[in-house]
């Protein structure tokens, strides 16, 4: 394995680890947003919001995990990783083709460069 490579993987990995990082905190952000849905309208239907809330929170904490094990060069949080921006990219294509650009656009952006970075980010 030549330098070049091996600067570029760790480049990648370093990568991966900020936008993991990052979209665990937006998803928290949500979380809270949705915790605090029922104290500024009516909720209809509580049990698919208190299911959202604990996928939610199950979800940030996936990808910090994710970050962490790419933080300490383990392989366990590349699969995660890129299995969860696949999810992302197919949310994100929907939200696109129901004319939500707005939030489609960038969830696609940030999933697109998270799961490259992610794919590239580890080296056996």
């Amino acid at each position: 394995m030549n330098l070049k490579s091996v600067f570029a993987t760790e480049i990648s990995r370093r990568r991966a680890i900020f936008l993991l990082k990052v979209e665990s905190g937006l998803l928290l952000t949500l979380v809270i947003y949705l915790i605090l849905a029922p104290l500024i309208s009516d909720v209809s239907v509580p049990a698919a919001l208190s299911a959202e809330i604990v996928f939610g929170l199950l979800g940030a904490a996936g990808l910090w995990f994710c970050a962490n094990g790419f933080k300490s060069n383990k392989s366990y949080g590349r699969a995660p990783a890129v299995l969860a921006n696949l999810i992302a990219l197919g949310v994100s294509y929907y939200m696109i083709s129901g004319n939500l650009l707005l939030v489609g656009i960038p969830l696609s952006l940030l999933a697109i460069t998270t799961l490259v970075s992610a794919a590239l980010g580890y080296s056996e």
